[in-house]
């Protein structure tokens, strides 16, 4: 009988893994072409992965909670067989870009070895660490706080299947080989030499974990997924960047006075609505193009400099998290386009349907505190970024104004905008100087300014 090993799709840009889920279908149920089988989370997006033909799901190859990497098989599909039948198990060969005789013995090892000491799902620093690789660790031996010294390439510094692996083909015996692993490999032959990392980066020390005293009222509420990773994240980028925030007042008034005036025709002709989030956007287009050193990434002493201006949005769920659509090439949208991008991702991302790469590949971030009354905040980078922007509340203040027959006091629409930025690739003239500039081309808005 035919049968088809389904694979982790591609999910998007920079996607490497995703998290299992739950699996929708359960072996021995008939399925149909693009009907959901499985549904994962990669990042901060939920999808869904269809069947690619009609059958029967045989085979589920991973576990709900399970950490998967792009391309890895995750289900057997028969074509043309009934409910009742059944398949052999089909041979699944090694992902991992390691010598043969050495990922075979350590995934025997992991199926065959009961766990000799228990590797927690969290550890003390807080990393999560996936059943693969607890299951690894404990059957060759690797104590928690052993593993908590491996640096991870994860999301958030996560260890890998390939990070583990990769430790222990550097903590060799006396014949090249993980001491651990040369009882298993005695009677192999080892075809390919095993090197050690070219270069390991410091670890950082895991903080010391706090006792806190619950007391009799209190509740205690486990973080869901997405909170997690975003206490990763920001943790993962306060301790990578040098943070420094400049800020500068503008005052926005031509700009209030302008949305006031065309918001109903701008609707009427365009079919969306008119925000303030397409303006900030497009006047922190023109300023990078002005300054294109803050549309850079860093990677170790090399720095990127991006070809693309891809505008992240944050933008508040309900569930109170946070996500960052992105506005890839915003520099080639006019003011309807723009209007109609955020409106459209901001919709989906509280329905909860972006798609994986909608959120990936951001060159520079802009965060709307003032969404919440906030007149000021010190946004923190989103990695791999080097900038990022929160516009505050706009707030009518007395301001002082000249005219031609001099300075008067007037009441003005007034916001600020705080810049943080990484202080290692971006100095202060730079950060400084681009948020003026964005200040610059939001007051200088044509109040007669056509739709």
């Amino acid at each position: 009988m035919a049968q088809i090993e389904l694979l982790l799709p591609k999910m998007g840009e920079s996607v490497a893994e995703a998290t299992i889920i739950k699996w929708v279908k359960n072996e021995g149920d008939s399925v149909k072409a693009d009907e959901p089988l499985i549904e994962i989370a990669t990042d901060k997006v939920d999808s869904e992965v269809p069947s690619p033909e009609d059958g029967v799901l045989l085979k589920c190859l991973v576990k709900e909670g399970d950490v998967v990497q792009v391309g890895q098989p995750i289900a057997i599909i028969g074509l043309g067989v009934s409910v009742a039948a059944s398949a052999p198990e089909p041979a699944v060969a090694p992902v991992a870009s390691i010598p043969a005789p050495i990922q075979a013995h350590v995934e025997a090892a992991v199926m065959a070895t009961p766990l000799a000491e228990e590797v927690l799902r969290e550890g003390p620093s807080g990393r999560f660490y996936s059943p693969l690789v607890r299951n690894i660790a404990s059957a060759e031996g690797v104590a928690m706080p052993e593993l908590e010294r491996i640096s991870g390439s994860g999301q958030g510094g996560r260890v890998t299947k390939q990070d583990i692996l990769d430790y222990l083909s550097s903590r060799k015996g006396s014949n090249g080989v993980p001491a651990l692993t040369q009882p298993a490999l005695a009677t192999s032959a080892i075809t390919a030499p095993v090197s050690a990392p070219a270069f390991a980066p410091p670890i950082a020390k895991p903080a010391s974990k706090v006792n806190i005293s619950v007391g009799p009222n209190d509740e205690i509420v486990e973080m869901d997924r997405m909170r997690k990773l975003i206490a990763e994240h920001m943790v993962m980028s306060k301790q990578t960047s040098a943070h420094v925030t400049s800020y500068v007042e503008a005052d926005v008034t031509n700009i209030v006075l302008w949305r006031e005036r065309v918001k109903k025709h701008f609707e009427t002709k365009n079919k969306t609505k008119i925000t303030f989030t397409p303006l900030f956007i497009e006047a922190l287009v023109k300023a990078i193009k002005d300054y294109p050193g803050v549309n850079i990434s860093l990677d170790g002493d090399r720095i990127i400099r991006r070809g693309d201006i891809n505008i992240g949005m944050a933008a508040a769920l309900p569930s109170g998290n946070l996500i960052v659509p992105v506005i890839k090439h915003a520099d080639q949208y006019n003011l309807a386009g723009l209007a109609k991008k955020v409106n459209d991702l901001a919709e989906r991302a509280r329905a909860n349907k972006l798609t994986p790469d909608e959120i990936q590949g951001g060159t520079y971030t802009l965060t709307n505190v003032g969404t919440f009354g906030n007149v000021m905040g010190t946004p923190i980078i989103n990695q791999p970024q080097v900038a990022i922007m929160a516009v505050g509340a706009i707030r009518k203040k007395p301001a002082v104004i000249e005219t031609p027959a001099g300075d008067a006091i007037a009441i003005r629409h007034m916001m600020f905008l705080s810049h943080s930025y990484d202080h290692r690739v971006v100095d202060g003239a730079l950060g400084g100087s681009f948020v003026r500039k964005v200040a610059d081309y939001l007051e200088a808005w044509d109040v007669n300014r056509e739709v």
